[in-house]
């Protein structure tokens, strides 16, 4: 059965209102999806009834708080079939996870010599700690190129696979062109020559049922506010060898097991990751936006989002002064006008209540590949969009086009 879309919109009170006297039309959902009243409550609730510091203390607030914050680390782990909750690691967003890995496997375990595989396709979270590691130990980072299609060229990156290939860093979808990397084959790749892998899942999970097992994947990473959570809390997934073998990043109070000032011994899984206090009410509304998308049927929402992205590429495609970049496949669709700045449409968009985003979207290698110095218009869809968005944002086109 289809999903009833205009009940679903219903949860997510912030599409009720106007912009610019327009029904507003969110499609910037790649850079932060709304959230449903669910999770807006879910943070009320523990402000209002359950706010205590989490671990520390016997009374009677405190233990309502951990368990509601440790709880939702279960429900993480069930989302993406982690074997054991313990494995999940909250921190504050993507970019942080990819930070830990980086300065905790990677300044510890590569050497001079050994070779970081990245994507042309990296958000700069996923390129710019690599180059510190490497800076700092002597590793090589080396990128698989795009084909003519601006998808990951597979051939050439079988090519770039050797014995000194020590960490694979891709995305799981672009973030930039909607493009969904062959994942399984790069991890199985990886694997073949003994390579660690870490996968960034922030445009995947908010679109695509995740299984970490089946992935194989070394690391996992992703951000709340992608998947209609709250803003300043994500999660690393790691292997439990991985992990376990890993120092501490940061340290402090809540990660230790004792503490002299001649020696420190530190806690286990998960918490020698996560030194002080955390983002508690963060983890508590993550874990209400997994039980609300869990209510859902994931498979008519990736329906759903499918035709509204065909129904955009169709529009787009019928506009012969546009040219869409690549060949989209889940959440955001990026495009340029002939003569026409990515900033100055967005801006007369918006005039209509339209909301899009423009720019090198944390890509700057991506678009120096492609030769757009100016960026790309991107519009992203989430399952609380309409065909009358789409409908919207199309005819919103038209009317800069012919403005212009």
């Amino acid at each position: 059965m289809p999903l009833d879309i205009d009940t679903l919109r219903l949860d997510f009170p912030i599409l009720a209102q106007s912009v610019n006297d327009y029904p507003l039309v969110y499609l910037d959902n790649a850079a932060t999806t709304q959230k449903p009243q669910a999770v807006l409550d879910a943070l009320n609730y523990y402000y209002q009834q359950q706010n205590a510091n989490v671990h520390r203390a016997a009374h009677a607030l405190s233990g309502q708080a951990t368990q509601a914050f440790e709880a939702a680390r279960a429900k993480v782990a069930a989302f993406i079939n982690a074997p054991d909750k313990r494995q999940i690691i909250w921190t504050r967003g993507t970019t942080e996870a990819i930070n830990l890995v980086a300065y905790s496997f990677g300044m510890h375990s590569l050497k001079a010599g050994d070779e970081i595989l990245l994507s042309t396709l990296e958000h700069h979270a996923n390129i710019v700690p690599w180059q510190q590691v490497a800076a700092t130990t002597g590793a090589i980072i080396k990128v698989i190129p795009l084909t003519a299609g601006a998808e990951l060229d597979m051939e050439a990156a079988a090519g770039l696979f050797s014995t000194r290939t020590k960490l694979l860093a891709v995305s799981h979808i672009s973030n930039a062109l909607g493009v969904i990397n062959p994942i399984k084959q790069l991890i199985d790749m990886a694997k073949a020559v003994g390579a660690v892998t870490l996968v960034d899942g922030a445009q995947a999970v908010g679109h695509l049922p995740v299984d970490v097992q089946k992935l194989d994947c070394d690391f996992y990473v992703f951000s709340g506010h992608k998947m209609f959570g709250p803003t300043g809390i994500g999660v690393l997934y790691g292997k439990r060898d991985m992990l376990e073998r890993m120092p501490p990043w940061q340290t402090g109070g809540e990660m230790i097991k004792q503490v002299s000032f001649t020696h420190t011994s530190f806690g286990e899984l998960p918490f020698k990751f996560e030194a002080g206090t955390p983002n508690i009410a963060g983890a508590i509304g993550l874990g209400a936006a997994i039980d609300y998308l869990s209510g859902l049927d994931r498979n008519a929402i990736t329906a759903h989002e499918h035709n509204l992205m065909q129904q955009l590429l169709a529009g787009l495609s019928a506009m012969p002064d546009v040219r869409i970049i690549g060949h989209p496949k889940a959440g955001a669709v990026s495009f340029v006008i002939d003569e026409v700045h990515p900033q100055d449409l967005a801006t007369l968009l918006d005039m209509q209540g339209i909301a899009v985003r423009t720019g090198h979207h944390c890509a700057m290698p991506l678009m120096q590949a492609l030769g757009l110095e100016q960026g790309t218009i991107r519009a992203s869809v989430a399952f609380y969009n309409t065909s009358d968005d789409i409908a919207a944002l199309l005819a919103g086109i038209d009317k800069a086009r012919e403005f212009f």
